[in-house]
């Protein structure tokens, strides 16, 4: 069963992977009923279909929705607990039956959101508007196909987003308390190929050296933050679940507002980082790059231009200070600070 998003199910690209498919004798079944940030709705829709073609495997197809929710339905389809059941906490992914995950392939068609590398999924839930992270080993797809190709039909505003949102997964994953080397050196090389390739992919979108770097840096940010998020994700979540904006893009807008907050926690390492980066002039020198490059790829410059009203702050800040991303941010995160930053996004 191939599972993407709406949008994309209709492009050539998605009849293309059909027709390989159905030339390999794997049929040519499509599942597309995919909201931009996935619910159990979505969820359950897939298991459905799932079960009723009697298929044996997932093709997760598009950017993170697709990705997420693809996996998400090769997961559940062997489950008899609710999805909810699995969250990110503690054991709890112990409850699930191996036995009936069906095999995952993951082929991304944007550079962003590092899902083809990851073991969790984020689906919304419906009724609460709160973004779960479901977790298990079995996740990881068994099969990767990473073709830059794929993406140099994406939208510059999508580009732009998902980009931001690789960019995002490294910042945060190099500015997390925890310390874990591995990961600080891929997080470090993935911030470096975003700043040489980002730019040229948005300008010139057929650039297939820079397609393919950007695939490896958001494939980069997903291995690094494997250790924990911050305040970007644990803003950007609640946001997106009440008012479906774009993850990546909404990452880019609170990103200077959470290095401001974040600052006297991560004032020396950021400068390392902007060293290696070869941006001069330490925290101050990576912030004011930060700022250049939202502008060059068109970010909004604040939550209002995104055309949100900061009538939900105190809602959104209790959404955000129960997100697992909260818990890896430098500076701990309270109700009360959580609502001067969401403040200062506006």
């Amino acid at each position: 069963l191939l599972v993407t998003d709406r949008g994309l199910a209709s492009m050539a690209i998605t009849k293309t992977a059909l027709d390989i498919l159905e030339d390999a004798g794997l049929g040519r079944a499509l599942f597309a009923d995919v909201d931009p940030n996935p619910n159990e709705k979505n969820l359950e829709a897939g298991v459905k279909a799932f079960k009723d073609g009697g298929h044996d495997g997932v093709v997760a197809f598009g950017g993170g929705s697709g990705l997420d929710l693809g996996k998400c339905v090769a997961f559940m389809a062997g489950q008899s607990r609710p999805v909810w059941d699995f969250e990110d906490i503690g054991d709890w992914w112990t409850r699930a039956s191996v036995e009936g995950i069906a095999p995952i392939v993951a082929v991304p068609t944007t550079a962003g959101t590092g899902s083809e590398v990851g073991r969790a999924s984020v689906i919304t839930n419906s009724a609460t508007h709160v973004k779960k992270i479901i977790f298990h080993p079995k996740f990881l797809p068994g099969v990767v196909i990473a073709d830059p190709e794929l993406t140099v039909g994406m939208p510059k505003v999508i580009t732009a987003g998902t980009g931001m949102d690789a960019f995002a997964h490294c910042l945060e994953a190099y500015s997390s308390p925890f310390y874990h080397p591995m990961s600080a050196g891929i997080a470090l090389e993935g911030m470096r190929l975003v700043k040489e390739f980002l730019p040229r992919a948005y300008r010139e979108g057929t650039d297939l050296e820079a397609r393919a770097n950007m695939m490896s840096a958001a494939a980069m940010g997903a291995v690094a933050f494997q250790k924990g998020l911050g305040a970007i994700h644990a803003l950007s979540h609640p946001i997106g679940a009440v008012y479906n904006t774009h993850h990546g893009m909404t990452n880019a807008v609170v990103m200077p507002a959470v290095l401001r907050f974040n600052r006297k926690a991560i004032e020396d390492k950021i400068a390392r980082a902007a060293a290696y980066l070869g941006i001069a002039g330490g925290f101050d020198g990576f912030y004011d790059y930060v700022l250049k490059l939202r502008a060059e790829l068109g970010v909004p410059e604040s939550l209002s231009a995104m055309g949100i009203a900061p009538d939900r702050i105190d809602e959104l800040s209790a959404m955000a200070i129960e997100d697992p991303s909260a818990g890896g941010n430098p500076v701990p995160m309270t109700l009360e600070n959580t609502k001067a930053l969401f403040r200062d996004c506006f």
